[in-house]
């Protein structure tokens, strides 16, 4: 009880020397000197806004990666076999991202943008179908739908 009462005590002694040991200083009269004391701080873009630490928060890069793209195709078939449309849809526009070439990502985007009634969307994903795939077996229908969406 006595050590602990002592420690307690030397504790309290080592905090008031450290308060008292600080100089204090007193505020300027003058707002102006206030500024003059102070040293002009420069701020960059790196010091502005620090880095994210959750990754699952920050914006996705997309590079070509036709192999994410894929998996991004087969996932939107399965969102759109359960009809869950907007989740298909986000998954071929994902896959548009990772491979711009990939024809097949834009059909399938325009049929999940047409049944979620998004004419415009629907539009520009046959209208870069119907560009990369000119020759594909259903180009004229899906010319036809192109004419029927405008």
């Amino acid at each position: 009880m006595f050590r602990l009462l002592l420690a307690l005590i030397l504790i309290g002694l080592a905090s008031a020397f450290a308060q008292s040991s600080q100089p204090q200083q007193t505020p300027p009269a003058n707002p102006g000197e206030l500024q003059k004391q102070r040293p002009q701080q420069k701020t960059s873009d790196k010091d502005a806004a620090p880095p994210e630490e959750d990754t699952s928060i920050g914006a996705t890069t997309y590079s070509f990666n036709p192999l994410q793209a894929k998996k991004d195709i087969e996932i939107g078939n399965e969102y759109a076999k359960k009809h869950s449309y907007r989740a298909a849809a986000n998954r071929f526009l994902s896959a548009t991202k990772y491979n711009d070439g990939d024809a097949e990502a834009w059909l399938r985007l325009g049929e999940m943008e047409e049944k979620l009634r998004d004419k415009p969307a629907a539009h520009d994903a046959y209208a870069k179908y119907v560009e990369l795939a000119a020759d594909a077996k259903n180009a004229a229908e899906i010319k036809k739908r192109l004419d029927k969406l405008k």
